[in-house]
């Protein structure tokens, strides 16, 4: 592995301290959520140490307590974290040449939203030391707010953790509300998952009702099949309603290629035009 610049590492290391501070609050609740719910707080800092994912985390938490399958688990993190695949394309159409295997796996661990965000957004090249330093500081703010959150599910009372557990939804809303404001097409796609998801869940119970059948009579989906379904039929119903318009697809996609010439070839160029 090829010496980092510790310059560049500690500039990672400063901007990821935000993120490191995002991070705790979320993986707070995640622990919290956690062990509220049966699991152990060992279990789940180790699953926040190895995936560092809050919207696969909270899917998976709630397919392994529900005694969901190896399947559902498999497909619902693949569709969930499949955005985290594109963002290591992007990263690699940037990368600083020379980058090692080895970096470049580290960094893959630490493709997030937040610290992609702030490697792709710096100018020239992305470089593994700065990618690195941020995730030095942000995976262990992840992974402790998820040990502090599971240590505090365990003294708090029941009706203080019942409280708190509202407080995912909050960090959820939070999220979703300001992008819907902007994006009519976004607040559709919003509702139609969350009028899916519903229907999912309780359209079982409703429809034994209209029925006269018996409880339990009718199958049920379980909450990692129900992610899968409404995530892949409102991605798909909206690919198609609203595809990205192509003066906007033209003009990334000029924006990237400009991106992947590098300062120096453009004023080697010129050079060799006024020896010409």
């Amino acid at each position: 592995m090829e010496a980092l610049n510790r310059e560049n590492f500690r500039m990672g290391m400063r901007d990821g301290i935000p993120i490191a501070l995002g991070y705790f609050a979320v993986s707070f609740a995640f622990g919290m959520t956690a062990v509220a719910d049966g699991m152990r707080g060992m279990d789940a800092v180790i699953i926040s140490a190895s995936n560092v994912t809050s919207a696969g985390q909270f899917a998976g938490l709630g397919i392994i307590l529900g005694d969901g399958t190896y399947l559902e688990i498999i497909l619902s993190q693949l569709v969930i974290n499949l955005r985290y695949m594109l963002m290591s394309f992007s990263l690699a159409q940037r990368m600083e040449p020379g980058a090692s295997l080895y970096q470049r796996l580290l960094m893959a661990f630490g493709v997030t939203d937040e610290i992609f965000g702030i490697s792709i957004t710096r100018p020239g090249y992305v470089r593994p030391d700065f990618h690195l330093g941020a995730m030095a500081v942000a995976v262990p703010g992840w992974v402790l707010g998820t040990a502090a959150g599971a240590v505090m599910g365990r003294l708090l009372p029941a009706m203080i953790l019942s409280a708190l557990s509202v407080a995912i939804y909050g960090m959820f809303l939070a999220i979703i509300i300001p992008p819907t404001q902007k994006d009519h097409a976004l607040l559709g796609a919003v509702l139609l998952a969350m009028g899916l998801s519903t229907g999912l869940a309780y359209g079982p119970k409703a429809l034994e009702r209209a029925l006269g059948l018996a409880s339990e009579q009718l199958p049920r989906i379980s909450s990692g099949t129900s992610v899968i379904i409404v995530t892949l039929l409102v991605a798909v119903l909206f690919a198609w309603i609203r595809p990205l318009p192509q003066e906007e697809a033209d003009a990334d996609a000029a924006e990237e290629g400009r991106e992947k010439v590098p300062a120096d070839s453009t004023e080697d160029g010129r050079e060799k035009g006024r020896k010409k």
